[in-house]
């Protein structure tokens, strides 16, 4: 969280510059949650910029990157790994139009990577995080369910008994696990950038991120946040295919369905006009070739609660990629 005049903005640090302009910028970084280092290198990056994106501007001016090369590997391991990282980082950054100006490495016991992103704007060139009004639709432009991908995928490979557990019970299949990682790691490795660009043509109240926290968590932080007394009713999880299966289990309890459930360069979450969150999710599926759903809705209330309604709509999204 960062202030600007005061008041709160989510997810970025956002100040006036001594110019005028204003400084929005935020930090993060990502352990290794997938097999692939140049994917990690990647969904870092795509992660880092996602707070970004939250603010509703759709370019970063520059990045520094955070790395850590992993000290337990062998030398030729670790060169190689490191190497991949950065590629993934630097590549995700060149589809964003931005550049790495900098950063710092060090050695860990774990490859980490992230980073520093930063933009530059006007008043009125980003969407301030605390205009939600009563009546207004709230969007998501990714579907849940990444934690519980990641997990069932480590479980599949490292033959656990979790995963013994699934198979058994013919809660799942080898095909249905690989799909539902692969259609996670294309989530995480895809960029918000369209859907940050797109909050002040579409006119967007106020936005954030879902990473974390899950769904109820950052939805509860963004009423918090409002200037108005406003809750949130959340009557829709659009969850990646067979992953309620995988919480509905009872193998482990993520807590998915009750919005728990953390989420890694999750989507943004935005609060807008019904017409205007029609136009802003068909013209999004345009540009990204990806879905994007209404969620909720903004309501009038005292204690500022956000809220997932008991006879929720659990939607199973495929991977398209």
């Amino acid at each position: 969280m960062g202030t600007t005049n005061g008041k709160i903005a989510l997810d970025c640090s956002v100040r006036k510059t001594r110019q005028g302009h204003v400084c929005i910028s935020t930090t993060d970084f990502f352990f290794p949650l997938v097999d692939s280092p140049y994917l990690q290198g990647r969904i870092g990056a795509a992660n880092v910029l996602s707070d970004l994106y939250a603010e509703g501007v759709g370019e970063c001016d520059f990045m520094l990157m955070l790395l850590a090369a992993c000290r337990d590997m062998k030398e030729e391991d670790r060169n190689i790994c490191t190497r991949e990282m950065v590629r993934g980082f630097n590549d995700a950054c060149i589809e964003a139009g931005t550049v790495v100006t900098g950063g710092q490495t060090v050695v860990n016991p774990w490859p980490v990577i992230g980073g520093v992103a930063t933009t530059i704007c006007s008043e009125g060139e980003y969407v301030k995080s605390d205009g939600a009004q009563v009546g207004d639709v709230v969007v998501l432009t990714k579907p849940l369910g990444t934690q519980v991908a990641v997990n069932v995928h480590e479980w599949r490979v490292r033959q656990t008994p979790k995963w013994t557990e699934l198979t058994k019970r013919k809660i799942l299949s080898q095909e249905q696990a690989e799909d539902m990682m692969h259609a996670a790691v294309c989530s995480m490795s895809r960029l918000n950038r369209h859907g940050g660009a797109l909050m002040l043509k579409h006119h967007a109240h106020a936005g954030t991120d879902v990473t974390g926290f899950g769904i109820l968590g950052h939805a509860q932080n963004l009423m918090d946040n409002q200037r108005e007394a406003v809750g949130m009713e959340i009557h829709t999880l659009p969850c990646i295919a067979a992953t309620p299966k995988v919480e509905e289990s009872g193998v482990l309890d993520f807590r998915l369905l009750q919005g728990y459930s953390a989420e890694t360069s999750g989507g943004l979450m935005i609060c807008l006009k019904e017409e205007d969150a029609v136009e802003y999710c068909k013209e999004l599926e345009e540009l990204d070739g990806e879905p994007a759903w209404i969620i909720g809705r903004i309501i009038e209330n005292v204690d500022r609660k956000a809220r997932i309604l008991d006879n929720v709509k659990v939607l199973e999204i495929p991977c398209s990629s």
